[in-house]
Order: C-alpha cells, then sequence, then structure tokens
C-alpha cells in the first residue's frame, strides 16, 4: 500500500491530536497485514503527522523535497521534525524548484500521487488557501484515478479561534 498525504499545515494542538488518532485507526485498517510506504514533503501539521504514524506502524516514508530552499519556509517549530523524518526517510527525491512556491508544492503532490495507490487527505473540505494547497491535491488525485480518503475527525477546526 503506497498512501500519500496531503493535509492542512498550522492546525490547533487539539486538532493535532484528533488528526494524529484518525490517521492511526486508517493505516491500522488499510495497511493490516502489507507493505506500508507513506509518500510526504513533510511539511508542518498533517504531513509530519501522518510520516510519524506510518513509521510507528512498520512502514517507510519516501520523501519529495518541493524545493532546495523548502526547510528555510516551515515554520521554526516544524524544524527538528522534519530533520527527524527527513533522517529516517527510506528515499529522498528533490525537485528542481529552488524557491519554495505553490507551483513546487503543487508539483510535489503531483509527484507523490504518480507513485500513490491512496491519498489521505487531512482536509476540512473547503477551498485551498493557496494554489497547490489541500484541495488542489485532492483535484489532481480524482482526476488521476487515485482514491481519496478524507480524515477530517469531528471536533477538528483548522484555526484556534472556531
Amino acid at each position: 500500500m503506497r498512501i500519500a498525504i496531503s493535509g492542512h499545515r498550522g492546525l490547533p494542538a487539539a486538532t493535532e491530536r484528533l488528526v494524529d488518532q484518525a490517521i492511526r485507526d486508517r493505516l491500522a485498517s488499510d495497511a493490516a497485514g502489507g507493505h506500508l510506504v507513506g509518500l510526504s514533503i513533510l511539511a508542518d501539521g498533517a504531513d509530519q503527522i501522518f510520516a510519524r504514524a506510518v513509521l510507528d506502524a512498520g512502514g517507510r516514508i519516501e520523501v519529495i523535497i518541493p524545493a532546495a530552499r523548502y526547510r528555510d519556509c516551515l515554520p521554526e517549530a516544524a524544524h527538528a521534525g522534519y530533520d527527524s523524518l527527513l533522517s529516517a526517510a527510506s528515499q529522498v527525491d528533490r525537485l528542481d524548484y529552488v524557491e519554495s512556491t505553490e507551483e513546487a508544492h503543487m508539483a510535489a503532490s503531483q509527484a507523490m500521487l504518480a507513485r500513490a495507490n491512496r491519498l489521505y487527505a487531512v482536509w476540512d473540505g473547503q477551498p485551498a488557501r493557496g494554489y497547490g494547497g489541500t484541495a488542489d491535491a485532492v483535484a489532481d488525485a480524482k482526476k488521476r484515478g487515485v482514491p481519496v480518503t478524507v480524515i477530517w475527525p469531528d471536533g477538528a477546526s483548522r484555526d484556534e479561534a472556531a
């Protein structure tokens, strides 16, 4: 089972806990008895939660780095997780972009979907807040015929104030 991830970033801590449990529950059923590979760009939020859950489930992760300066554009609080997960990756592919732009992020999503047989979308169902967001990844997966599993647990919110 090769599962790509796309999901919201900057989630409130309570939502991160809900998403983490939902991903782990879903992985337990989708990857039971099979070889599990998680595909991620290791962004903060859903991507790093997913990558840790895949490793904890005994799977391996393959990482696609959207741009040479990608890490620099992640929140500083996400750097340690990014570095740790990157070092645990069984494969790392780097796209040719230098700057971490919306186009680079969408290209990375497309590269993941080309290798995946399922997409987990940690998604509230709303339009993307910028090109290359989760809604765009979901639309591309559907266009490619890659099944999409939306993960948005009851009580989840994108913003602290919500």
